[in-house]
């Protein structure tokens, strides 16, 4: 790994031959998918490759490596966790599809974000929208997690006064 910090192509190769099966395992395991395991396993390796310079040569790597695999496991579930919850099946689909009723009520949801300071809207953009945990959305804008918290509630606050204004 220490060589792998350094650029050597070799210790590369040799480091992702020796830990790939492995980790390949670890997701097979808890997935059940061999194409999801293999698109975890890329991930992974990418994560491996942006987070290099954090391994300490004094420690060792396995707990590092899997602390990285355990982490793009969760991410990958609480993505497609946010996505199957706005989904539902349906038996039939409809003949025709009914229109909704025109309402003044109704607000579309770029219009509200327009109401929000920048800042606020690319955070509940990220958050809601692009479905990035809190730690991705702070990595992402540079700041801390608790700002990122700050910015979501300020954001919610502003929305809810607008939302019952415009009702």
């Amino acid at each position: 790994m220490s060589r792998y910090q350094q650029a050597d192509s070799e210790a590369t190769a040799t480091l992702i031959a020796r830990l790939s099966p492995q980790i390949f395992q670890f997701f097979l395991a808890q997935v059940r998918d061999r194409s999801l395991a293999e698109d975890l396993l890329q991930d992974f390796w990418l994560r491996v490759h942006k987070a290099r310079h954090t391994y300490r040569a004094s420690e060792p790597l396995l707990p590092w490596v899997f602390a990285i695999a355990r982490r793009t496991k969760v991410d990958q579930y609480r993505r497609t966790r946010n996505i199957k919850s706005h989904e539902f099946q349906v038996e039939e689909l409809p003949e025709t599809v009914a229109r909704a009723p025109e309402q003044k009520r109704t607000l579309a949801l770029t219009e509200l974000l327009r109401t929000l300071p920048a800042a606020q809207r690319e955070t509940i953009w990220l958050l809601k929208v692009s479905g990035l945990s809190l730690e991705e959305v702070a990595r992402a804008t540079g700041s801390s997690v608790g700002a990122v918290k700050q910015r979501a509630h300020r954001a919610y606050e502003k929305l809810r006064k607008v939302f019952g204004e415009r009702t």
